[in-house]
């Protein structure tokens, strides 16, 4: 076995509309946001709702299919690794430090557009999308 495991598993709602750009390499890399919520109830009773927001990073193809299907508010099933990034900020001088998700699988898991009142384009039935890599949630752990 493994000496040791980074694996994150995300449901939750795109944030905002992915951003896609090309390196210099020609390769490209799409970022996004995906937002999670989390209930309980407080120790008055009273509900109580926490929403994290995660960045996602998306390479090659899985990029261009996350820039082409994702918008903002569709729920979406992200799986990929934690990955922390530094850099000096050239303003200030200071270390600065990014964590984000680098997907490795993307799932829509909504049938349709939550812009569009009919489910018209951008549904998740369309043939040939992401889903084509759909795993069965029933065996997910949660």
């Amino acid at each position: 076995m493994a000496g040791s495991l980074n694996k994150v598993l995300l449901i939750g709602n795109v944030g905002r509309d992915p951003e896609m750009r090309y390196l210099q390499s020609g390769e490209p890399v799409t970022t996004f946001s995906v937002a999670t919520n989390r209930r309980w109830s407080g120790s008055d009773g009273q509900p109580r709702e926490e929403t994290e927001w995660h960045n996602v990073v998306a390479w090659r193809k899985l990029a261009e299919q996350c820039n082409e299907y994702l918008i903002k508010g569709r729920k979406v099933y992200i799986e990929g690794r934690l990955q922390t990034r530094s850099w000096d900020d050239q303003a200030s001088g200071q270390k600065r430090f990014r964590t984000e998700i680098v997907a490795d699988r993307m799932i829509m898991l909504d049938s349709r557009d939550p812009r569009s009142r009919d489910g018209g384009p951008g549904g998740g039935d369309e043939p040939g999308g992401p889903e084509d890599n759909a795993i069965d949630l029933d065996d997910t752990p949660f």
